[in-house]
């Protein structure tokens, strides 16, 4: 990812849905205004989500995700239809695409109501508007009622509110184009949020402020890049007009020696923890990255109640390390390496680690005692919120990298410093 895009978990997801040769694909091209999907006449064209990273006027950036035809048949089409029911767990705004000419059908309200379960707005949109017309048996009023639709003046939009909602319509035409521009200022006015965007760490610091961020290079980031948390917390350090300074793990005493002026805030790598920790005097405030990210998606506070799950393990307890991105392990990787090793020295306990990673999350979490997540920064808050509902009503403690790694160095408390407000409600239940 260049350093001038938007991260996808920053984006607003806009997934297409609907039953096969319903014309997703061609309404997704119209939509952006380029061949990003294959369109074809065969049935089920689509066989996996393709997504893209895109400008979408007049919303700003937002991922496209066109998905299988929910309708698909067979071994292979079970495959599809589940790979499109997990697109739902990070969608923002969905549109269901209907075959103008024949009508919603029971696949298309079932998505419907997969739409209201997971409380995601969405648009219905019908298409092939250009062969509905009189010499097909469309009336005049009803034509006249397409039209209205088309425009939107007869209905609110609908937010999931419940099957006595309003629902959200419009006719459009992928082959001619109408109604396209009206389609695209719809799905701008659902995705449109009036929640207040949190920072990482702009509101703990002040203008002028000194932040060191302590950034061991690590082998899993592309040659010449960060990863992606070092890159955002840096860029709002600099939109809080304070000032960044990145070191290396070594590299920190000496570093906090030198500066003449006390940091507001050392953050650092949640591997190097324990380092950072005795190289960082007691009156400087420290926390990780995935600390900040886990408060960022407003989940710290579960998480760091997880985390004292780690003190009942047993024998024969399955905990599952869940990864949301892949990437090429390295041979003393975090999360397959690292915890795992950290855990049992922890415990003295032997456990089962399963891993998954990406878009992969177990459907099935009652097996485990434990899950350790990372610190989700390639997954969109939809989907982080999901994935720990999944973990709530499975009743099995979440917590992340960052969170577990300090309770079992013994410095969770000091690294919460920079929330006291957590500290005060947590001083109680969690010991390290």
């Amino acid at each position: 990812m260049g350093l001038n895009q938007t991260p996808s978990s920053e984006r607003v997801h806009i997934g297409f849905f609907g039953r096969r040769n319903a014309g997703k694909s061609s309404v997704v091209n119209a939509v952006t205004g380029q061949e990003l999907a294959v369109v074809s006449k065969i049935k089920g064209t689509t066989t996996d989500p393709v997504r893209k990273a895109m400008e979408l006027l007049p919303l700003g950036p937002v991922t496209i995700i066109d998905t299988p035809g929910i309708d698909d048949e067979g071994v292979l089409g079970e495959l599809r239809v589940k790979k499109t029911k997990q697109v739902l767990n990070k969608t923002d705004v969905a549109v269901l695409v209907v075959d103008g000419t024949e009508g919603k059908k029971e696949a298309d309200e079932e998505l419907i109501g997969l739409f209201r379960e997971k409380n995601i707005p969405y648009l219905v949109v019908y298409n092939k508007m250009d062969l509905l017309s009189e010499e097909d048996g469309l009336s005049a009023g009803e034509r006249a009622a397409v039209e209205i639709k088309a425009t939107g003046q007869a209905e609110t939009l609908n937010h999931a509110a419940g099957p006595a909602a309003a629902e959200a319509e419009i006719y459009v035409s992928a082959k001619t184009g109408e109604h396209i521009e009206e389609l695209k200022e719809r799905i701008a006015a659902m995705a449109v949020t009036e929640e207040p965007k949190l920072r990482i760490v702009g509101d703990l610091i002040n203008p002028s402020d000194f932040v060191v961020l302590v950034v061991p290079i690590d082998k899993a980031a592309p040659k010449g890049r960060l990863i992606l948390p070092q890159q955002q917390t840096i860029r709002d350090i600099l939109e809080a007009d304070a000032t960044a300074i990145v070191v290396k793990e070594y590299e920190l005493k000496e570093t906090l020696e030198q500066l003449g002026k006390k940091p507001k805030l050392v953050i650092t790598d949640s591997q190097v923890f324990a380092k950072v920790h005795a190289d960082t005097p007691k009156d400087i405030l420290l926390t990780s990255f995935s600390i900040l990210f886990a408060r960022y998606k407003g989940n710290l506070e579960t998480l760091v109640k997880g985390a004292a799950a780690i003190e009942t393990l047993k024998d024969g307890d399955k905990v599952l390390i869940s990864e949301g991105c892949t990437h090429h392990r390295q041979c003393d990787d975090i999360g397959s390496v690292k915890i795992p090793r950290w855990l049992k020295n922890y415990t003295k306990k032997e456990l089962t680690i399963s891993l998954s990673s990406g878009t992969e999350f177990p459907e099935n979490l009652e097996e485990y005692r434990l899950i350790i997540h990372c610190g989700g920064c390639m997954l969109n808050e939809r989907e982080m919120k999901y994935r720990m509902k999944c973990a709530g009503d499975a009743k099995v403690p979440m917590t992340n990298y960052g969170v577990a790694i300090a309770y079992m160095q013994g410095i969770l408390k000091r690294s919460l410093g920079p929330f006291p407000y957590l500290l005060a409600e947590l001083e109680g239940g969690v010991g390290a």
